[in-house]
């Protein structure tokens, strides 16, 4: 029994990145012999176990062969004479297929220490092909590494292309998709897994309603998402900005299809709805100004209000424009409304419609004040 540390952690201590997470892979091992050892087994199907001291994850080397569609469509093998070799195999990229053992001495059966001074993303083997899911991945590394120069291998591009073209990915779950989706809009430079989803077909399959718009207007979304990435803007505000060019419908289809949380799918469909009234502002009448504000909720929920804003102003810096004076115009329009008291109108005797409206008009006379 061997025990190695394989995937990621060996990958970027190579790269010399910070190591998050680590993965260990035993070799020569059974079931029982991990139990017996004092392992607690993670599920009943997964040939994974918890260490008893530690709780971090140890995998039994395995196999795996297609066995149906999508990304679960597989069978695992694993057992004492699985070796480590074999394990690496059913890897995705070369880079993410080496081990280290105890004496820090790596194990590079698949020349991923070459591709990583070379800066290729390259498939360790046909396999590749079986897993819809490598695509997404694929893309999400290409995002991560574009900055350390790395791009995605032609013969490996060349299968994503197969993989987009044979109907696997629409098998992929919403929750898993997301996942990749997720992680990829939180890179730096999260605009490269769009690129890459485009070089190889599957951003029509997966992401229609996006590929659909204009090549001009997909081109400044990308650019106001990069944006949003370089001022490290959260989830919410990176998905709004990549898809601020859409109806708020088409908007809607595509959170519903990948199950997006609800703070970015509100956020998106508002912002997708309401920014071009936002580019016009300050030509905005006091009715219309209060009606854009109600929309977000900005009295109870002031956060979302500030995150459209944001995804607004990527959009402009997008454009070229140095500066959007509508995002400081409507932050103070936002401030005074919520600056009208209530209590002085509930005092004076006003109660139910009649307190709304009341409360209305007060903040019209406050938003008037500003034009």
């Amino acid at each position: 029994m061997k025990i190695y540390k394989v995937g990621g952690a060996v990958r970027d201590r190579l790269l010399g990145l910070p190591v998050a997470d680590i993965d260990w892979v035993v070799v020569g091992a059974s079931a029982e012999a991990m139990l017996a050892l004092g392992y607690r087994p993670v599920g009943a199907d997964f040939p994974v176990f918890l260490h008893p001291d530690t709780g971090a994850e140890y995998a039994l080397a395995r196999t795996e062969r297609k066995s149906g569609r999508g990304y679960g469509g597989f069978v695992f093998h694993a057992s004492p004479d699985v070796t480590l070799e074999d394990d690496l195999r059913r890897r995705d990229l070369t880079i993410n297929a080496m081990a280290e053992d105890d004496d820090g001495h790596v194990i590079d059966p698949y020349g991923g220490q070459a591709d990583l001074e070379q800066r290729w993303l390259r498939h360790v083997s046909p396999a590749f092909a079986e897993d819809p899911l490598r695509v997404l991945r694929v893309a999400r590394f290409a995002a991560r590494y574009a900055p350390l120069g790395f791009r995605v291998a032609p013969q490996t591009l060349e299968l994503m292309q197969q993989l987009s073209e044979s109907g696997e990915l629409e098998a992929l779950t919403p929750e898993r998709s997301w996942k990749e989706i997720s992680r990829a809009l939180l890179e730096a430079t999260p605009e490269v897994f769009f690129d890459t989803l485009e070089a190889c077909g599957a951003l029509e399959v997966l992401f229609a309603e996006f590929s659909a718009l204009p090549k001009p207007l997909r081109k400044l979304s990308l650019q106001a998402l990069h944006q949003a990435a370089a001022e490290e803007h959260p989830l919410a505000v990176r998905w709004s900005a990549l898809l601020l060019h859409l109806n708020s419908q088409a908007v809607a289809a595509l959170s519903a299809r990948f199950k997006v949380p609800r703070d970015c799918q509100e956020l998106a469909q508002l912002a997708a709805e309401y920014h071009t009234q936002a580019e016009h502002a300050r030509e905005m009448d006091p009715e219309a100004l209060l009606q854009l504000l109600q929309a977000f909720d900005v009295y109870r929920r002031p956060q979302r209000f500030e995150g459209f804003l944001h995804a607004c102003e990527m959009a402009a810096r997008a454009e070229g424009r140095p500066s959007w004076p509508e995002g400081a115009y409507l932050h103070g329009a936002a401030a005074a409304a919520r600056a009208v008291p209530v209590k002085p109108l509930v005092d004076a005797g006003y109660t139910g419609q009649a307190l709304g409206d009341a409360l209305k008009q007060a903040r019209l006379a406050a938003l008037t004040k500003l034009l």
